[in-house]
């Protein structure tokens, strides 16, 4: 697997915190905070990763919402895109992980390919953006009220599902 880039922003760390761990279980990766590199790169690489949190009743993270305008204009194109999200199932139960759902759905208009979906079993939750026919459309974690091991799992899981259709 090469030439694949990880896009995140955090004001928690939290969303950090699991870009590393993505970042560390994948050879020939670059990370990039889109506070500091907005959408500069995004086109550089064939294979993408998203990382993105939803927060309050379903509002994208300030720094996604700062370069929301110029990410709308980019072609993705002949690119492969998996995208990765927080939010909390219990507190936000009827806009969980909603972020990512507006986020798939502007990739989508862009061309872009996602792949990377989770399935919705074992998530308790009412409602969410981010789901088509049962599944999510990339890997929702909820720190808040998931143990670190079955976020763990469901991290390793779904890198081994993306490293296997980013080649």
């Amino acid at each position: 697997m090469r030439n694949i880039a990880l896009f995140y922003s955090s004001n928690t760390g939290n969303t950090q915190k699991v870009a590393n761990k993505i970042a560390k279980s994948l050879d020939d990766i670059k990370q990039y905070n889109i506070k500091v590199t907005a959408c500069e790169y995004m086109l550089d690489y064939e294979n993408l990763i998203f990382g993105i949190s939803t927060w309050e009743d379903g509002q994208m993270q300030k720094e996604w919402q700062n370069i929301w305008d110029e990410f709308k204009k980019i072609d993705f194109t002949n690119k492969k895109v998996a995208i990765f999200a927080l939010g909390d199932q219990k507190k936000y139960k009827n806009n969980f992980v909603d972020a990512m759902g507006t986020l798939y759905k502007q990739l989508t208009k862009a061309n872009a390919t996602i792949l990377g979906f989770t399935s919705c079993l074992d998530y308790n939750f009412e409602k969410s953006e981010a789901t088509i026919n049962n599944s999510f459309v990339g890997l929702p974690l909820d720190l808040e009220n998931d143990d670190e091991e079955i976020t763990n799992i469901r991290i390793k899981n779904w890198i081994e599902q993306i490293s296997k259709e980013f080649k």
